[in-house]
């Protein structure tokens, strides 16, 4: 062999052993690297809702700040979650998917009576809770909630009170639980749902219903130009920007808050659960999470383990005895 030859031999050989070298340590850093981990985040309703905003806001913090890759999100339309919920039972045992839910869902699986129930998955986190308040036009003759109450106890179906969900849904659970809590039967409750946010306020602008009751970040521009009031707002502290008491300010001995969470398929491992567990407390602790908590008014809500299993087996345990008593459920 020539000395030339030998040298092109030897290169190639370099050649191919650093190629073998780095392909091997691409494997490893593969499986061994967090940011390379690909998950899927299912959402159970429309782009733009509640959930939507949530848990795009969830999964960008998680991706901005590399805790993990790439997620899927994928909207998954149909009866009020119930469609989602289901999908995600079927999921038994995947490692790799979360769904985004709340007090929506819950109701939803009741009023659908399906039997894909939240308490057959996974907890993984409480994420976030909204105040719900009580809306009306600018003209109306309701000043103070006092006025809305009194009007109510007196002809409790001639109040008309509209909200953005479908039965089961946090609008229509907030009016039937303050109804029964100032002593109107909530089977009387003169409700009409509305497609969310949109129509809600035209029918309020329009005087097509007496009072709304709803989540208030929608109605911002409206509450800020003085064409709708808020007489109250469901949390226990007063919200920023809203000229309005809460509940109990107002004489009313109630809390309501409609939240979000997060849960796993059923059969998952404990080493998965946990891995989805402190992913989430890691998210929670990033600066473009706590802007998304601000950007939106959400309150915080984040609890895991125990706690939020024990929050979510007494919300799911409330909701289903207020439906029952509707004869929703």
């Amino acid at each position: 062999m020539t000395s030339r030859a030998r040298v092109t031999t030897i290169v190639a050989t370099l050649v191919l052993a650093l190629v073998t070298s780095v392909a091997g340590c691409g494997v490893t850093r593969d499986a061994d690297d967090a940011t390379n981990r690909r998950l899927r985040m299912m959402i159970p309703n429309s782009p733009g809702g509640g959930y939507d905003l949530t848990g795009r806001a969830a999964t960008k913090a998680m991706e901005d700040n590399d805790l993990t890759g790439r997620f899927e999100v994928t909207n998954v339309i149909g009866a009020s979650g119930t469609v989602a919920m289901q999908r995600l039972l079927n999921e038994r045992g995947a490692d790799d998917v979360m769904m985004l839910m709340g007090l929506g869902v819950v109701g939803a699986v009741f009023t659908n009576k399906s039997r894909a129930t939240v308490d057959k998955a996974t907890p993984i986190a409480g994420m976030v809770a909204e105040a719900e308040g009580v809306l009306v036009p600018a003209d109306s003759p309701y000043k103070t909630l006092d006025d809305l109450v009194d009007a109510w106890k007196k002809d409790p179906g001639g109040v008309t009170i509209g909200g953005g969900s479908s039965p089961g849904g946090p609008d229509h659970l907030f009016p039937m639980q303050l109804a029964q809590e100032i002593g109107v039967e909530p089977r009387q409750v003169n409700y009409i749902a509305y497609d969310g946010g949109g129509p809600l306020t035209t029918a309020l602008l329009g005087s097509k219903i007496d009072a709304g009751m709803s989540g208030l970040g929608e109605f911002q521009g409206q509450i800020d130009n003085g064409s709708l009031r808020v007489l109250a707002v469901s949390g226990a502290e007063r919200l920023e920007g809203i000229d309005a008491p809460t509940l109990e300010e107002a004489g009313v001995d109630m809390e309501f808050l409609n939240w979000r969470g997060v849960l796993a398929p059923p059969g998952i491992s404990e080493a998965t659960k946990k891995e989805f567990v402190d992913l989430l407390t890691e998210m929670h602790g990033t600066k473009e999470w706590k802007a998304a908590l601000r950007r939106n008014g959400w309150i915080d809500n984040f609890q895991t383990g125990p706690e939020f299993e024990k929050f979510l087996d007494e919300q799911n345990r409330r909701v289903e005895q207020t439906l029952k008593e509707l004869g929703l459920a």
